[in-house]
């Protein structure tokens, strides 16, 4: 999961994406502060051993 936060003068507001080509996307167009961020969680497949 991919997570743009906006950071704005009296507002905070979280943007949460599946796909990091749709974060990017969005990314750009966004004003103000932001962060992009990758969630991985502890049982993410990528994690797991096979």
């Amino acid at each position: 999961m991919w997570v743009i936060t906006v950071h704005s003068k009296n507002d905070l507001k979280i943007f949460e994406f599946e796909t990091e080509k749709e974060a990017r996307g969005l990314f750009h167009k966004i004003a103000g502060y932001k962060i992009l961020t990758e969630v991985i969680y502890f049982n993410d497949h990528c994690l797991v051993d096979v």
